[in-house]
């Protein structure tokens, strides 16, 4: 029996997105469908760069499909970022979503984390921008191995550098002396952070994820004032002594109205060479910080040391052993991420329509 092009539609329009759960003729993010001697070509709308997210759309597709006896079908898939919802006056007018990574407590691995999220976001095919916002105690410029000043085209804007296909800006850029301390009180830090946010060409980004300073203190205050930030993740590791200092940031979190999109429990456990699993600093420090916090937990990334290699040499390990656990592990934080904050502004815009954008567009062949 011939394939009728009604059927297909008809079809089509009942694939549950995999973010929303919801119809894909309720959602209004079936673009368009073709029939031509019995092959399928399709085009959906996703909201988020996730290749979890993609699986699954193609593997609903071809199951919708199956009954039909549609065999070969072309699927189109458009990633569309969805946008925060920035005011007129937003210096960051052209930046689609801006997240914070925050925890009241040092040593946690800040940088490690917003350092590999932003380069497995990139690694998506999304514009993904870098912002190190702990002035005293930049460590930007040693783990993505980048050295030089930033340059002005117009004496007015500040061109960020780039490594990985990421805009990057640092005060340890401006440097003479990477060992050089910085000696500032409360109102040139602020100063300093008002530049990096309104002088700095960012240009059309995707995602521009923060890396802030241990603490609660004028940083974290500073950027909640002066942009409509998309929300914080929160970095904790499993010990009690640092869920003390991250209970804070949570707190702090909710006191300026900023959303928690989630929790990583970094150095969250060790496997040894016979692939025994050692819990060096305690178990459930993440899960307790996400409960608190009423988000969810988004992963745990082991203690390896790849992760310390690669990060002194000045090449992540996301970039450098994307195959390796915590490759892996940071990959998955970064798709549970993308899927977070389509489910945020899909909640913000009243969970009818998906929220649309602009982002990186994929084509795929299934058969």
């Amino acid at each position: 029996m011939a394939v009728n092009l009604d059927d297909v539609k008809e079809a089509l329009r009942k694939v549950e997105d995999p973010i929303f759960e919801k119809p894909l003729g309720a959602l209004g993010t079936l673009l368009g469908v073709e029939l031509e001697e019995g092959r399928v070509r399709a085009k959906i709308r996703i909201s988020s760069p996730s290749e979890d997210v993609r699986k699954t759309i193609q593997n609903r597709v071809e199951a919708a499909l199956q009954p039909l006896g549609v065999d070969f079908v072309e699927l189109d898939v458009e990633v569309s970022v969805p946008t925060r919802e920035a005011t007129s006056e937003d210096p960051l007018p052209d930046v689609r979503n801006v997240i914070l990574v925050m925890s009241g407590k040092g040593g946690v691995g800040k940088s490690t984390v917003a350092t590999n999220l932003a380069l497995a976001l990139r690694r998506l095919g999304t514009r993904v921008g870098l912002l190190d916002a702990d002035i005293y105690g930049p460590s930007l410029p040693t783990m993505l191995g980048i050295e030089g000043h930033p340059t002005s085209k117009d004496g007015k804007r500040i061109q960020p550098l780039q490594r990985f296909g990421i805009k990057l800006m640092s005060i340890g850029f401006l440097l003479e002396d990477p060992k050089q301390a910085i000696v500032w009180r409360g109102p040139m830090l602020h100063g300093a952070l008002q530049q990096f946010v309104t002088d700095v060409d960012w240009g059309g980004l995707d995602y521009l994820i923060i890396d802030s300073p241990p603490g609660t203190g004028d940083v974290a205050l500073t950027l909640a004032q002066k942009l409509r930030l998309t929300g914080a993740i929160i970095v904790t590791t499993p010990q009690e002594v640092a869920l003390q200092d991250v209970y804070k940031s949570v707190s702090m979190c909710q006191k300026l109205n900023v959303p928690i999109l989630g929790v990583v429990e970094n150095m969250s456990h060790f496997i040894d060479s016979a692939g025994v699993k050692h819990e060096l600093f305690g178990s459930g420090g993440g899960a307790k910080i996400a409960e608190f916090a009423g988000a969810p937990l988004f992963g745990q990334v082991p203690i390896a040391t790849e992760v310390r290699e690669w990060g002194d040499q000045g090449t992540p390990v996301v970039q450098a052993a994307p195959a390796s656990a915590a490759g892996v592990a940071f990959a998955s934080i970064a798709d549970t991420l993308a899927e977070q904050v389509a489910k945020i502004h899909f909640e913000r815009t009243g969970g009818e329509e998906a929220p649309e954008g602009e982002g990186p567009k994929r084509l795929r062949i299934l058969r």
